[in-house]
């Protein structure tokens, strides 16, 4: 085994989704952040584990063909955020595409068709919400973002996934807090005030939320902060507080108060207008949400007559875009505040055969008491879930099966466990369509995907 600050000469082979280079030296697997397939590196030892070792990039010996003209940020890459900056965006497309070919190969679905990665190819300041935690450095307040696997604030307001205008509001709300000697929060003492700064655009509106989030009741000066925010930033249409007290990890409390506007957002999306509350989800990639719905729709291909059951259904984004004013929408949400933007949507967009139900869309028992009852016959509804990136619940899938239900549109965010999950729907009867990939989120390595699942017997 190697020792720590050695310096090693790799060949690198591949890129995991972290963003590090992966080669190997006498057996021994090297990770090296910043490497790109085809790189042949010199890399200096940091971390020793049982079997293998963690590098940092010291010198490039031969550049891969694979390697960007330009890195798309000057951000250390200790940031942690666009971990394929580094990459030819052609490269990101086929390395996230067999990335879930790999997950479906895992778990024995090695079969399944993987269409190519579907991208707007946009991949700059693309993102319409950005959560940046406070610091204070030599005195001056700071937003920016952790470095990776700490607590340590690096300064950044201009980052490339995310819109100009949104580092015009974090330098004007550093600015405002140094000159009303507005405090940072302390994570060690539990003292301080500023936390994060939480900000949402409307793209199609041009609409703007800013939310602080506080270790406290108020903020001092709220009413001039307020004046001197919407004067300044004729787009934003509201102001929220939010209450977060708690030694936690967890960025934003439960409890919000609006300062000023009226508590949401709105935005244009597959041509319809959703209402946005701070605590809804929203796809933070406006232009790649339009493209992953319109994959969605194609693979549920409703027709006259039939219901969509759409689980975890947020403020109704995907069932509402999925379907059109004679299409009933039954939707399952668990953020009541959610639920209460989706009736609002519907109504909104003229969609009324909708009924929208707060709870846990993963709980096939709620499933049973409330939005199955108003579905009707299984085989004239198709299912769209769209579930956090733990997947499923096996229950629900279950449950799915055995109400025989025709088609399931599943949207993942995590390919490992909708592979996962994918494998039990086929034990369970239903066939697998292909799976379409799609760049929601250019330069990292995540991406989203969706696929169609039909019942055998149908």
């Amino acid at each position: 085994m190697f020792r720590k600050n050695e310096i090693l000469t790799l060949d690198i082979t591949e890129v995991n989704n972290l963003g590090c280079g992966v080669g190997k030296k006498d057996g021994v697997v090297a990770f090296v952040k910043g490497a790109v397939s085809g790189d042949r590196v010199e890399a200096k030892v940091i971390k020793v584990a049982k079997s293998f070792v963690v590098c940092r990039l010291e010198k490039l010996l031969v550049a891969s063909p694979y390697r960007a003209d330009k890195a798309l940020c000057d951000a250390p890459l200790s940031c942690g955020g666009c971990v394929h900056r580094h990459i030819a965006y052609a490269h990101e497309l086929d390395m996230k595409r067999r990335y879930v070919e790999g997950a479906f190969r895992k778990a024995g679905l090695a079969d399944v068709m993987v269409d190519e990665v579907r991208t707007t190819g946009v991949y700059c300041g693309y993102r319409n919400k950005a959560q940046y935690p406070f610091g204070k450095i030599g005195g001056r307040t700071v937003v920016g973002f952790y470095a990776e696997k700490t607590h340590k604030v690096i300064p950044c307001t201009d980052c490339a996934l995310q819109p100009a205008l949104f580092g015009e509001i974090c330098r004007f709300v550093c600015s405002f807090a140094d000159a009303h000697a507005w405090s940072v929060y302390d994570e060690e003492t539990g003292r301080g005030l500023l936390r994060h700064l939480y900000l949402r655009e409307g793209k199609n509106t041009g609409e703007v939320m800013v939310c602080l989030v506080v270790n406290g009741d108020r903020l001092p000066d709220e009413s001039e902060f307020s004046n001197a925010l919407m004067t300044r930033f004729v787009c934003v249409k509201t102001l929220m507080l939010n209450k977060n007290t708690k030694n936690t990890n967890v960025v934003l409390g439960r409890d919000y108060r609006t300062l000023a506007g009226e508590g949401y957002i709105e935005d244009i999306l597959c041509g319809k207008r959703f209402r946005i509350a701070p605590a809804a989800f929203y796809q933070v990639n406006h232009d790649g949400a339009e493209l992953l719905y319109g994959i969605a729709a194609e693979k549920a291909a409703l027709t006259q007559g039939e219901t969509l059951l759409d689980l975890y259904c947020g403020i109704g984004t995907i069932g509402l875009s999925l379907a059109d004013k004679d299409t009933r929408v039954v939707g399952v949400e668990i953020v009541e505040d959610a639920v209460v933007c989706a009736r609002e949507n519907a109504g909104r967009n003229g969609m009324e055969n909708t009924e929208f139900f707060c709870g846990d869309a993963g709980d096939a028992e709620s499933l049973v008491n409330e939005a199955l009852k108003k579905c009707g016959d299984p085989k004239r509804t198709t299912v769209v879930v769209d579930p956090p990136r733990k997947g499923l619940d096996a229950s629900l899938i279950r449950y799915l099966a055995e109400k025989q239900m025709k088609k399931i549109v599943y949207v993942s965010c995590d390919p490992d466990t909708l592979a996962r999950d994918c494998a039990m729907f086929r034990t369970l009867g239903y066939e697998i369509g292909n799976v379409t990939p799609v760049d929601m989120f250019p330069k990292t390595g995540h991406v989203e995907s969706v696929v169609g699942l039909t019942r055998r017997d149908i």
